[in-house]
């Protein structure tokens, strides 16, 4: 039987090591770490203001070309993690656009494979000037 459980609580710290281990990587650059965070398949999609990745190649070329730096991101403001069990995952963060009135919106499917452990399935990048938030 499956446990559908959320939150369990080492689960979310799991995650969330890995979450915060990506977030480096990117005002890093590190390559590495950027590829290993997603799953290495055609079907793994990452969305974002310049990107269409439509598989892991097409998500690893656009790594490659991204310049280093801090980003976009100048604080956050929410950060979500929702676990299912003790195998799927869902990271939500909201944050302040750097040196913009905008609100940045980062979303993230996380599945715990077994020969791989956790790995991006799913990824979303967009901005909102905030005026139509409920």
């Amino acid at each position: 039987m499956r446990d559908y459980t959320p939150n369990i609580p080492e689960v979310v710290e799991e995650v969330r090591q890995k979450f915060e281990r990506y977030e480096a990587a990117l005002t890093d650059k590190d390559v590495d770490v950027l590829d290993d965070t997603f799953w290495r398949s055609p079907f793994t999609v990452r969305l974002a203001m310049s990107e269409h990745g439509y598989g892991y190649d097409a998500i690893h070329e656009h790594r490659v070309a991204r310049p280093p730096g801090p980003g976009i991101k100048e604080k956050r403001i929410r950060l979500e993690i929702l676990t299912i069990g003790t195998d799927v995952a869902t990271v939500n963060l909201e944050f302040k656009v750097r040196g913009k009135e905008l609100i940045g919106r980062q979303s993230q499917s996380w599945v715990k494979f077994p020969e791989d452990g956790w790995k991006v399935i799913s990824a979303h990048v967009s901005t909102t000037d905030g005026s139509k938030l409920w």
